[in-house]
């Protein structure tokens, strides 16, 4: 530590912050087993024990809202997942430095726009008001009349999940192109001259050579399968009609548990998502090194 005591001075604003920001405020999980009170505060509220807990295990909207939280999460993660390894070796296949940097740029720039924007730009184009996808769909004589995207169930899931790719594919797949960067090129002018075609030597060099970086992003996904999103379903799901099928882990808590004062009933909601991760993360991590690549 003192040998290396500059490139751990660059780490302490990091842990620092970590510290204040993720260690202390668990303190607040005390809540869960409390009725508290913004009056009489963790040392004058009376413990309750799963009080809470048992409330929300019987809340008539548990199953739904964890069928959608698993449906959601498992949709972005089949689709969401794979395809900025799908873009990446893509753009590595791509000879064209010029075409290569201009997909790269547009693919880039939806992460560093806002859901605000992201959700009022996918609202525009399904409106059912000179939307783009509307007059598209009209003038292809695919349908007699406009649909109104955004008040059907039975599209929200698809629009969430598409939306989701779309905003995070470029930026996601920097990661796997500074990977595939990194492989030998050698591997791939022996591969040539053994007669191996480009999409030989992708399955033969390119994807074994990233496999532990997608390992590693696979665990974390797993880790996180309850996180089914909430800034972009809060948005997108304006509409009450949606609720049954976009009502998740997050947002059932930002309603119930923060928007009426519930903050304890809030808390054991959280705690119990939190719990599950924790779970998925341990049991993807155990998988992941039976192949050799795992976090911990």
């Amino acid at each position: 530590m003192f040998r290396q005591w500059d490139v751990q001075l660059m780490v302490l604003p990091a842990i620092l912050f970590i510290f204040v920001f993720s260690y202390i405020p668990m303190y607040g999980v005390l809540m869960a087993f409390q009725d508290y009170s913004l009056f009489k505060g963790f040392s004058g509220s009376p413990w309750v024990g799963f009080k809470h807990f048992e409330m929300f295990f019987h809340a008539p909207e548990f199953w739904t809202v964890m069928r959608n939280t698993l449906v959601i999460s498992v949709l972005k993660l089949c689709i969401g997942f794979p395809a900025p390894i799908v873009l990446a070796l893509m753009l590595n296949e791509v000879g064209s430095r010029m075409f290569k940097r201009s997909v790269q740029t547009i693919s880039y720039l939806p992460h560093f726009l806002s859901w605000v924007i992201v959700s009022g730009f996918i609202v525009s184009i399904l409106s059912t008001d000179n939307g783009s996808l509307n007059i598209l769909l009209e003038k292809l004589h695919l349908i007699d009349e406009p649909i109104n995207f955004m008040s059907e169930p039975n599209y929200f899931w698809g629009i969430l999940v598409a939306t989701n790719v779309w905003k995070e594919i470029g930026f996601t797949s920097i990661v796997y192109l500074a990977a595939i960067a990194g492989i030998n090129p050698q591997l791939y002018e022996a591969a040539s001259m053994d007669g191996a075609s480009r999409l030989r030597q992708m399955f033969s060099i390119t994807l074994p050579s990233i496999t532990p970086v997608i390992v590693v992003f696979s665990i974390l996904a797993i880790g996180n399968l309850l996180n089914a999103g909430f800034e972009d379903i809060l948005l997108l799901a304006s509409n009450p009609v949606l609720k049954d099928v976009s009502d998740v882990l997050d947002t059932y808590v930002y309603r119930v548990g923060i928007q009426n004062n519930r903050y304890s009933y809030a808390t054991a909601a959280g705690l119990f998502k939190a719990l599950i991760s924790i779970a998925l993360l341990a049991f993807a991590n155990y998988a992941a090194r039976r192949s050799g690549n795992s976090l911990w």
